[in-house]
């Protein structure tokens, strides 16, 4: 590349004065590919620093979006940086690629969902490359290839090996029309997001992996996870979920029939975190899918509406929390485990999720805001048992809300007179003896159900067989592959009405049997793909060398909406995988940073219609506020709020466009420069304007110095005056983008780095080597941000130079230019601020009192008056006492 044509391009680039990113950034990716820059083995050297940059993979959508830019630069910045501080880096790239998205342009486009993905692929890839990424891209694998999925298929059959999957019913909800199991996010109104069919909900044999084995684990490893955010590990401990409390047994005051062949129904379980409430009770409320739920329905048509009614709402919690509090009651009773005589009306509640917990709730009124927002609805008695701190227990009421604080129990017995915790104790001690509950601690967490009824996932490795029952694929008939020939005209899952696919022999006895038409859960795909980087074209799931040697990911970067449900899968993934001989880890993050969302002003048009910003015009009023028309028309247009950035409301930029007309550096740069990494930034023209302009003043500053440095190698030591005034600089920014670059402090970085540009161009005539060594250095501290610009920069700095910046070393400043030669200080009289004086760092306190006292304002402020003492803190103020 550093060759005469190198020079000849410095000659023009000199006459011009303009970087031409158009033809400079591909022609550097290029030379990082063919120079392989970025390849790493499976099995790095003993010796060797090994540091593994991951960010969160995409799902091949077609079109790369601003918070992939994001994603993509920080992670990109990393890597580059740790490579250049001599670690050995991976940084591998791959596609989350199964999923619903794909299965429904099949069915609207009338095209193959792998024809549709694998083209997204091809275009988001070729869109990512333009970046300047220093991906290792021949580890790249998408979660569709067979030869991914099939090694996933013999994980899942290791961990059914290990006792970690099982099959079993479950309650879910199902679309009629469309034939599948729906998410609760599926679930709009009661109805199916597409077929828009009433919900049922219905047991189905469903496939989970149990990931409740290990809740106690993955609460308590949280604490160790000391690079994670504070935020990311609170919202996986709540979602984990671990509570103390007791299950109690509430006897039915007459026993209840049952559906046959079920014996009849003696009492109802409850679990409680409030044993000590016990006295406030007001109702008991089962979930629709409860067994005395079917009991009261097999004999009231209106507790059998009800119970249907239920089934059509989402099982999510957001779901019922959102939905109003309904009931139905069923006439039945329990009697009270503490109030002799004492009983309480069961209900049918829309709340209760046979999911958590018992599937049945007590309910305690004046203590929880749900249960009170029940029972005003339905006329129930609300008694209070907590005292807020220093009410009177004579006249204290609840206000139209349940009290929710800390408090004294009273109205309760036993219990009252103390404190809440005291109260709990006790109260469970109550339960035991009398042989109605017992204390225990119960979890959040559910095992994970990772049946699909889809086509496009991952098909689940098990045959069913009238005679052997459920058996396990054989490792040697793996991968089992979806079938190509599939039709998507029918509703329902296509691998379900496949003429042939799903017919087999059973392994064990031969006879005709069925594949499992089940597939699974996207988020299994992406709850191991980072070991398989490690070794992407290994005839195992992973080889133990590569990932002893990488495992685990030093730095993980991705988005906020995944710091719970993919992280836990993926901690949960580790600990199987490691449990089944895979991996020595059982963490697979050892830092996690979630970068925030890139947002956008949102722009409407006088009917309504959300537009693009390519649609709008921009003016200023009389006032000097902002408008916006309509582009080629006077049409007004109503500037909305700076949101994240959506397809729906169309407040988004296309990265490619950026690129286009700014080049990847220039968006880098800004994505860079706005805001601290981990908060939202704000997309705007000026700001990726103001970026452009400044990776062209840097490229001027070198292109203009050419012709008056001296040659490369030129020391600098020695350096007197602005010469030196310039190293100094240099070291000093060396050292503040490193320290910028070590705490993700990105727009630090590049505030520094401006700083230091204004003052190579601010240096004088006679700075010679000084000047080729701060240009120097500028060019490599941009060089993970501006990756494209710093190889220009630097063919025209070192014509002769075969190394690139992508394989030099990082830059260490030099202590002795790092420390201060001066210090000011802070001039007080009587103690106020006076003004300040500029000493050497060494001066003596004569010399200090001399400059204070000489100091212009000090003597207005001394006024002739003597001097009774004079005060030094070193490094900080001089005082006078007059």
């Amino acid at each position: 590349m550093n060759d005469a044509s190198t020079t000849t391009r410095r000659d023009s680039h000199q006459q011009e004065l303009r970087h031409d990113f158009r033809s400079a950034e591909p022609r550097w990716q290029a030379e990082w590919e063919r120079r392989a820059c970025f390849a790493v083995p499976d099995v790095p050297p003993a010796d060797a620093k090994k540091y593994y940059v991951l960010e969160m993979f995409p799902y091949p959508s077609g079109k790369i979006h601003m918070g992939h830019v994001r994603n993509y630069t920080l992670g990109d910045v990393v890597a580059r940086y740790k490579r250049a501080r001599g670690h050995m880096v991976m940084h591998p790239m791959g596609w989350d690629a199964f999923g619903l998205p794909a299965e429904n342009a099949a069915r609207e486009r009338g095209i193959h969902p792998g024809t549709w993905t694998y083209q997204n692929i091809a275009n988001m890839r070729a869109e990512l490359k333009r970046m300047g990424l220093s991906i290792e891209w021949a580890r790249e694998f998408a979660t569709c290839d067979a030869e991914y999925y099939g090694q996933q298929q013999k994980l899942f059959l290791d961990f059914h090996r290990a006792g970690l999957v099982e099959r079993k019913e479950s309650w879910v909800n199902w679309d009629p029309v469309d034939g599948t199991v729906l998410a609760n996010e599926q679930v709009i109104d009661g109805r199916g997001w597409r077929s828009g069919a009433l919900v049922e909900k219905k047991q189905l044999s469903q496939w989970f992996f149990s990931i409740t084995k290990y809740a106690d684990d993955l609460l308590r490893a949280l604490e160790g996870l000391d690079r994670w955010p504070e935020r990311v590990k609170l919202m996986q401990a709540n979602w984990i979920g671990r509570s103390e409390g007791a299950r109690v047994r509430f006897r039915l005051t007459a026993p209840v029939e049952a559906a046959a062949p079920q014996p009849p129904i003696d009492d109802i379980e409850v679990f409680t975190t409030r044993p000590d409430t016990l006295f406030g009770m007001s109702f008991l409320a089962v979930a629709a899918e409860h067994p005395l739920a079917a009991a009261a329905a097999a004999r009231d048509p209106q507790a059998a509406a009800f119970v249907a009614e239920c089934r059509r709402m989402g099982t999510s919690e957001a779901t019922i929390e959102q939905a109003e509090k309904r009931g139905h009651d069923t006439g039945f009773r329990v009697a009270h485990p503490f109030i002799e005589g004492a009983s309480f009306p069961v209900w049918i509640a829309n709340f209760v999720l046979m999911e958590y917990g018992t599937g049945a709730i007590f309910g305690c009124p004046g203590h929880d805001e749900r249960d009170y927002e029940f029972a005003a609805k339905y006329g129930l008695p609300i008694t209070p048992v907590v005292l807020p701190p220093g009410a009177d227990p004579q006249g204290f009421a609840l206000e139209g809300a349940a009290y929710t604080g800390e408090g004294t129990i009273f109205n309760s017995g036993f219990l009252d007179g103390l404190e809440v915790t005291a109260a709990k104790r006790r109260a469970i001690e109550a339960l035991e003896a009398k042989g109605q509950g017992t204390g225990l601690v119960n979890w959040r967490l559910r095992d994970w159900g990772v049946s699909r009824q889809r086509y496009w996932g991952c098909p689940i490795p098990f045959i069913h067989c009238a005679a052997c029952g459920v058996v396990p694929v054989p490792d040697d008939q793996l991968p089992v592959r979806l079938p190509e020939d599939v039709d998507f005209s029918k509703p329902g899952n296509p691998l379900d009405t496949h003429p042939t696919w799903k017919h087999v022999a059973c392994p064990s006895c031969g006879q005709p049997a069925r594949r499992e038409t089940d597939t699974c859960d996207t988020f299994v795909d992406s709850s191991w793909y980072f070991a398989r980087f490690c070794s992407p074209r290994a005839a195992v799931p992973v080889t133990r060398e590569a990932v002893d040697a990488w495992l685990p990911v030093d730095q993980y970067i991705g988005g906020i909406e995944h710091a719970i449900l993919h992280l836990l899968y993926s901690r949960f993934f580790t600990r199987g995988m490691r449990d089944t001989g895979h991996l020595a880890i059982a963490e697979p993050f050892a830092g996690l940073f979630t970068q925030g969302m890139v947002t956008h002003e949102s722009y409407k048009s006088a009917d309504g219609r959300w537009l693009y910003p390519e649609e709008v015009e921009f003016g200023t009023a009389a006032d000097g506020s902002r408008t916006a028309t309509l582009k080629g028309g006077n049409a007004p247009v109503t500037i909305g709020r700076v949101e994240a950035m959506s397809k729906s409301k169309r407040n988004t930029v296309d990265p490619g466009a950026i690129i286009d007309r700014y080049g990847a550096d220039t968006a880098r740069w800004f994505i860079l420069s706005d805001n601290p990494p981990e908060r939202d930034m704000e997309w705007t023209e000026a700001g990726v304007a103001g970026a452009y302009r400044f990776s062209q003043r840097l490229y001027r500053l070198v292109a203009a110095a050419l012709d008056g440095l001296p040659p490369a190698g030129t020391g600098a030591e020695g350096a007197t005056g602005e010469a030196k005034k310039l190293r100094q600089a240099t070291h000093r920014t060396i050292a503040a983008v490193t320290e910028a670059l070590d705490s993700f402090a990105f727009n630090v970085a590049v505030a520094r780095i401006h700083e230091f540009a204004n003052a190579i161009g601010e240096a004088g005539e006679g700075t010679g080597a000084a000047k080729r060594e701060a240009l120097e250095a500028i060019t490599r501290l941009v060089a993970p941000m501006m990756p494209h610009l710093a190889e220009e920069l630097w063919s025209l700095l070192r014509p002769d130079e075969t190394a690139l910046v992508a394989e030099l070393p990082w830059l260490e400043p030099d202590p002795a230019l790092l420390r201060a030669e001066t210090v000011t200080l802070a001039v007080q009289v009587l103690g106020k601020l006076r003004g300040t004086i500029e000493v050497a760092v060494d001066a003596d306190e004569a010399t200090i009192f001399a400059l204070a006292e000489a100091e212009e304002n000090v003597q207005r402020s001394i006024a002739g008056k003597p001097i009774r003492k004079r005060i030094h803190v070193p490094g900080r103020v001089v005082n006078f006492v007059v």
